[in-house]
Parts: C-alpha cells; sequence; structure tokens
C-alpha cells in the first residue's frame, strides 16, 4: 500500500520572515508611488545660485590677475638680470685677458734679477726708466685683480638674485594655473546652472539683464552726466566710448574687460597708469568714504575683500563691467556693498 504522508509545515520563524519581507515591499512601494517627483528648481533660484558663482568667480579673477601681473614683472626682473649677467661676463673675460697679457709681458722681459741687469746695463739711466715703468705695470696688474674680484662678485650676487626670482616666478605660475582652474570651474558651474532653464527661462533672464543695462543708462541720460576734465573725465570719457562690450575674465580691452581691467585701460586711454587689480587700485590714491563727495571718473571699490571695482558716472550711478554673461554698463552704486572711492 501506497503510504500517505502529510506534507511539511513551514516553520513559524520561515512564516515570520517572509510576512515581514512582504511587507516592506509592500511598504516600499507605497512610498515610491507616493513620493513627489524632485523639483526642477525655479528660474529665481537658478539666477541667485548664477550670480554667488559670478561672484565667486570675479573674486578669483582677480587673484589671477595679481599672479598673472607679478608673473610679467618676475619676467622683465629676470630678463634685465641675465643680461647685466651677460655683459658682465664679458667684461670679466676682458679684464682677465688683459691681465694674463701684462703677466706674460713681465715673464718675457723679468727673467734677469732686477739689480744684476743694473750692474750689466750699458745704459743704466734707461734701465732705470724700464724698471719704473715695470713698477707701473704691477700697479696696474693688482688693480686689475681687484676689479676682477669685484665683477666676480658682482656675478654671484647678480646668478643668486636670478635664481631666487625663477624660483618665485615658478610658484607664480603655479598659482596663476590654480586661479585660472577655479575660475573656469566656478564659470563651468554656472553654466550647468543655467543648462537646467528652459528657453524661455534663459530669455527671460536675459531680457532682466538687458532691462538693468537700459534702466542705468536712462537714470545717466536724465542727470545729463558730464564726463568732467582732466585725467579723471579722460578715463571717464574712454570708458563711456566701450559700453556693451562684454565681460570677459582676465581681459583689458579693448573688445572685451573685467571690471579692473576696464579701470586701468580707461585710466591708460588719458596716459596715466594705474594698477592691474582692483585691490591694489584701492591703493592708488586719494581714498573717499563719503558717496556725496565722489567726483566723475573717480575709481569706486566694492565689497570687503575689493574684489570688484568701476568709475564713478555721477548721480549715484557707477560704470563697470559687472559679470560674466553682463556687458559694460551704468549701475546704482547701491546695487553693490561700496566700500570707498579713489581720486587718482
Amino acid at each position: 500500500m501506497a503510504s500517505h504522508r502529510r506534507p511539511k509545515q513551514p516553520s513559524r520563524a520561515r512564516v515570520t520572515m517572509l510576512t515581514t519581507a512582504a511587507a516592506a515591499a509592500v511598504a516600499i512601494s507605497a512610498q515610491a508611488a507616493n513620493a513627489a517627483p524632485s523639483e526642477k528648481p525655479s528660474k529665481d533660484a537658478v539666477k541667485s545660485k548664477v550670480d554667488a558663482l559670478y561672484e565667486q568667480a570675479e573674486q578669483a579673477t582677480e587673484k589671477y590677475n595679481g599672479a598673472k601681473e607679478k608673473q610679467e614683472k618676475l619676467q622683465k626682473e629676470i630678463s634685465t638680470i641675465q643680461d647685466n649677467v651677460a655683459r658682465g661676463q664679458q667684461d670679466l673675460n676682458k679684464l682677465r685677458d688683459g691681465l694674463g697679457s701684462m703677466a706674460a709681458g713681465q715673464y718675457r722681459s723679468g727673467g734677469i734679477d732686477p739689480s744684476l741687469q743694473l750692474f750689466l746695463s750699458s745704459h743704466p739711466d734707461e734701465y732705470l726708466d724700464k724698471a719704473a715703468t715695470l713698477s707701473q705695470v704691477s700697479g696696474q696688474q693688482a688693480d686689475s685683480l681687484k676689479k676682477i674680484q669685484d665683477k666676480q662678485r658682482q656675478l654671484a650676487q647678480q646668478r643668486a638674485e636670478a635664481t631666487g626670482k625663477l624660483k618665485d616666478l615658478s610658484a607664480t605660475r603655479t598659482e596663476l594655473g590654480n586661479k585660472k582652474k577655479e575660475v573656469q570651474s566656478k564659470l563651468a558651474e554656472a553654466q550647468k546652472l543655467l543648462n537646467t532653464l528652459t528657453a524661455q527661462e534663459k530669455q527671460q533672464l536675459a531680457q532682466a539683464e538687458q532691462s538693468r543695462a537700459t534702466r542705468g543708462t536712462e537714470r545717466v541720460s536724465m542727470g545729463k552726466i558730464t564726463p568732467g576734465s582732466g585725467h579723471a573725465g579722460a578715463a571717464f570719457s574712454a570708458a563711456q566710448s566701450v559700453i556693451g562690450t562684454p565681460y570677459v575674465y582676465g581681459a583689458t580691452g579693448p573688445s572685451s574687460f573685467d571690471c579692473s581691467g576696464l579701470t586701468s585701460w580707461a585710466y591708460a586711454q588719458a596716459g596715466v597708469s594705474i594698477p592691474r587689480t582692483s585691490e591694489a587700485q584701492g591703493n592708488a590714491g586719494q581714498r573717499i568714504y563719503s558717496q556725496s563727495q565722489l567726483q566723475v571718473g573717480d575709481l569706486v571699490l566694492f565689497y570687503g575683500d575689493l574684489h570688484h571695482v568701476g568709475l564713478y558716472a555721477g548721480k549715484g550711478m557707477v560704470l563697470h563691467a559687472p559679470h560674466t554673461g553682463a556687458n559694460v554698463r551704468y549701475e546704482a552704486i547701491g546695487n553693490m556693498p561700496f566700500q570707498f572711492g579713489v581720486r587718482i
């Protein structure tokens, strides 16, 4: 007869485990179904983040400009020192050649003891004249030796100075590269955010930028601002001539500018050389802390670290190169944290 066995029942522990797993799966499914999709950041939120990134990029830009200026200065100094060393080496070689010729002449004429030469000489007076000349030659030889020693010390100092500046140049080039990467990183991050916007939203932001520039121009026009006279007036007129030119980091014109590139270029057109970076421009003249005392063409510095600069346009307005994505334009001073003005 066939045996009839009851099927093996699952253990209580196994039933509990399966039940718990099933419940968890149901809960996860429910959460997934009810979870709200991740919200796309609003146009205003994107603009706020992009503006912050542009400001950070401008801070890095001014550090980049400073490193670039230092690199150019060091390269000129090193070139000058190397030229001096080359000329000094030529002078040293001439001194050595002259000393060698002098020593050879003495050797050829000094093979006999001077006292014996005098005893044997048929013309003692003539010999005494020669002896006096020989003494003079020895004095010239000592003088040449001293000149050679002095020149050697000078060349050693110049070579040591060049070596130190070359090390400084290497460090400056590294800093320059790092700051350039930092600027590019901030700008790339900003562009990535802008790419999340729709075409319509991008157009709205562009229109807002254009409207801001237009309002500034209208306010300046209504105020009937005139450039003024002197170097400041000439610099301001030069800056007015490039209104609408795009902002590009590290640029000094005339087809594009960053903030300090615009101000240094404008003053250069007026025949005045001022430092390249905004921070250095803050020390280029008399500081003016009251906005009411500013004159058209004065430099205007913004932010605690002085990473932005423009030209005072009168009536509470500034003419400046704002940031990436914008052009040279007029803007109200109150739109940025004013620190002080500088009269060149």
